[in-house]
């Protein structure tokens, strides 16, 4: 990846060891973040700085200019991504894990039809003389033939000295370019994709790979087979707030078990994962995900991953969402006060399921317990004890934590207010006329 330089016009690429490489992020499903595009876009710093963090120390000097949230099912940015793999030729290589949306988005992005110049006209005719149905079946020196069998030998030339299949090569051979090639099947099943997909485009311009899919984790060993196919996330989820009371844990599914360290403080959990939760007592929730007894909970979990759960870690809630989260006191439209004013501090924190989803974790908590701590509110001191819970997941694995998104502020299922509208209601009318003529009559005796 190209490194950052202060100098705004230095190039971004560069070649390594006679070839250019360079490496984009794309966030595919980006439809499941958020219900418009515009909100989408303006998470564009956030996810930046997400995958700064995740990047590690070396992520702040790499230049992140190539991050891209695209959605292949609501035609989000889609366009401008195939304009820029048209432009930049040469070999593209979609790389990610198994049910990330690779397949629908290769179809979405692949240059079609820009082989050739197409003669609109001529295939209208060769449809009118020989009829669509037979047009791959006779007629095959007519030019709608040509173009869309792919039989340009100008274009096939380029690819002509590939030579065969090397035994040391991961990839088949260059297939014929056709203006319009048959796509990757799109599935819910996973390794729909067996092999890598490799389809030319532009007389040699380029080409576009398309690679089976890595793995999610393995969490899937653990859920029964009638529930393997909820792990992943296909339409975008409100998620319901939770309040986690001390003595309370939540359970994701019978999967994940989140059960705050703090006996008096209240936790708001908003499970961001396509199966059910649940908030009981900690004893039951333990019951349950070990599967030691029976409940009328959900649990998704195969026969046997009970004897496997074990913790995941301690993981604090250290970043402030008090300004996202304190509602008409902070909003500009209401209030407005700054969140350095207030008593009180909303820390906050994404626990990450590794292939399913997150869950919002907040708790609300006074400043006076936190004005030494450097991390979430910005002072110098040394650092308190943050708000924590702890995570329990099949063999203490597939949990990891990130910055808060606020997704739950964006696009959470918000309860209708108790009553509706917002003007005051209507005063009764009923007695107004007959107090007025008693009035009137009043009046009329005193004169």
């Amino acid at each position: 990846m190209p490194q950052r330089s202060q100098n705004r016009r230095a190039k971004t690429s560069k070649f390594y060891h006679g070839r250019k490489a360079e490496m984009s992020f794309i966030i595919a499903r980006s439809d499941l973040l958020a219900p418009l595009k515009e909100q989408v876009d303006s998470m564009m710093p956030y996810l930046v700085q997400v995958l700064r963090d995740a990047l590690g120390s070396s992520g702040k000097d790499v230049r992140l200019g190539n991050v891209r949230c695209v959605s292949s099912e609501r035609g989000w940015w889609t366009k401008q991504l195939k304009e820029d793999i048209w432009e930049r030729g040469g070999g593209g290589w979609m790389v990610g894990k198994v049910n990330v949306g690779k397949s629908s988005l290769f179809e979405s992005v692949f240059p079609k039809g820009r082989n050739t110049d197409i003669d609109f006209r001529a295939l209208r005719q060769d449809a009118i003389e020989t009829g669509v149905g037979a047009m791959h079946h006779s007629k095959s020196n007519s030019q709608g033939d040509r173009l869309l069998n792919g039989s340009n030998q100008q274009g096939l030339a380029l690819w002509d000295d590939v030579g065969d299949l090397q035994i040391e090569s991961l990839l088949p051979p260059v297939p014929e370019e056709l203006a319009y090639p048959v796509m990757p099947i799109v599935s819910a099943l996973p390794g729909t994709t067996a092999s890598p997909i490799r389809l030319p485009f532009g007389r040699g311009r380029g080409e576009l790979i398309d690679l089976p899919g890595l793995d999610r984790g393995g969490l899937e060993r653990f859920v029964s087979d009638k529930h393997k196919l909820d792990l992943v996330m296909r339409q975008r989820i409100k998620a319901e707030q939770h309040v986690v009371r001390p003595g309370q844990s939540i359970l994701i599914g019978g999967l994940i078990r989140i059960t705050p360290l703090a006996s008096d403080t209240m936790l708001l959990a908003c499970p961001f994962v396509p199966f059910e939760s649940h908030v009981t007592n900690t004893e039951k929730a333990i019951a349950v995900h070990t599967q030691t007894s029976t409940s009328g909970l959900s649990n998704i979990t195969s026969v046997g991953a009970g004897e496997k759960m074990a913790s995941a870690g301690v993981f604090q809630l250290k970043w402030d969402v008090t300004k996202q989260r304190a509602g008409p006191l902070t909003a500009s439209t209401a209030v407005g006060l700054k969140p350095q004013i207030l008593p009180f501090a909303v820390l906050s924190a994404d626990i990450l399921i590794e292939g399913c989803g997150w869950v919002e974790v907040a708790v609300q908590v006074r400043k006076k317990a936190l004005q030494n701590s450097g991390d979430a509110l910005g002072s110098t001191g040394e650092s308190l004890e943050f708000p924590s819970v702890e995570v329990f997941s099949p063999e203490g694995k597939h949990i990891g934590v990130r910055r808060p998104m606020n997704a739950w502020v964006t696009g959470g299922h918000h309860k209708a207010k108790a009553r509706p509208g917002h003007a005051r209601p209507r005063r009764s009318m009923k007695g107004v006329k007959k107090n007025l003529k008693k009035l009137a009559r009043a009046a009329l005796v005193a004169v």
